[in-house]
């Protein structure tokens, strides 16, 4: 579990290259820096109370109580008691661990949403927009569908490693914040991208990141790891091989940052159901997701 944490960490800063390369020269860095900060801001807020929002002690199936782990307390180096619902979670790892993990989702959710308003917000407004989105967005959906008494667990809904919490979540947002900026002008949309190579170094290392975002939440070495890991890999092959070809079909140039797009694609739609598909079915899930994309 420790290593799955430092492979989801990597995502983050590896969502910054994929989002930097893209952008112009003159805002890669504060394209980059948008994801990194999503380390140290929510790393603070996490500790503080967001813990406790998504795993604390129910509020009517909806939010946790914000106090139950206040500043991480009760939050031990021991598995959590039975009976308890995060022994239900996590029965055989601490709740440090557990918690941790927990907490590189909860960082890399508003770094996803920065593509659809890059190079087009201000710093300040952009960190009111993380504390905000975790509140009243990712903490109340992070603890209805991931909570044992939340009212999406207890309806049954499967989300096996964040197709709900982190991709549904992030990609509702960042469609709201592409519609309240507005279109793009023909300069911002025809701009050269700033550096190739570090959409794919990015590519490369959401690739691997992946691996321990969606076997890690097997939350153990067991067979649902290892079938989310072939998934996820498959699955991103798949989506990766499906665009390119689209591409092709479409009459456009295969590009690098197509075949990028596709492999990324692939990931986040295998990740809610990673745990629970075979490897055969993730082939179909990643190309049909990245063909839908692409045409989209």
């Amino acid at each position: 579990m420790i290593v799955a944490c430092a492979l989801v960490l990597i995502m983050t800063p590896a969502l910054g290259f994929f989002y930097g390369g893209m952008a112009n020269r003159k805002n890669i860095i504060s394209t980059v820096f948008q994801s990194v900060i999503c380390l140290g801001f929510m790393s603070i807020i996490w500790v503080a109370f967001g813990f406790s929002l998504c795993f604390g002690d129910d509020i009517g199936g909806i939010i946790g109580n914000p106090l139950t782990f206040f500043m991480f307390k009760g939050v031990t180096l021991k598995a959590a008691a039975a009976g308890t619902p995060l022994n239900i979670l996590a029965p055989t790892v601490p709740m440090m661990i557990f918690a941790m993990f927990q907490l590189k989702f909860a960082i890399i959710t508003p770094a996803l949403i920065t593509g659809s308003f890059a190079q087009r917000v201000k710093f300040s407004g952009y960190l009111v927009f993380i504390f905000l989105f975790f509140v009243v967005i990712y903490a109340p959906i992070c603890h209805m569908t991931w909570h044992p008494d939340g009212i999406l667990f207890k309806y049954g809904i499967l989300d096996f490693a964040g197709g709900t919490v982190v991709h549904m979540s992030a990609g509702f947002a960042a469609l709201a914040g592409a519609l309240f900026m507005g279109p793009r002008t023909e300069s911002e949309r025809t701009h050269e991208f700033a550096n190739v190579p570090y959409v794919i170094i990015g590519t490369g290392l959401l690739w691997f990141g992946w691996f321990g975002f969606n076997a890690g939440s097997a939350i153990g070495v067991n067979a649902k790891a290892a079938n989310a890991f072939a998934t996820t890999n498959t699955a991103a092959a798949a989506a990766m091989v499906s665009w390119v070809l689209v591409d092709a079909m479409r009459g456009n140039k295969i590009s690098s940052i197509g075949a990028c797009i596709g492999a990324v694609v692939g990931l986040v739609a295998i990740t809610p159901a990673c745990g629970f598909v075979n490897v055969g079915e993730s082939i179909a899930i990643g190309a049909i997701a990245a063909a839908v994309s692409n045409m989209a």
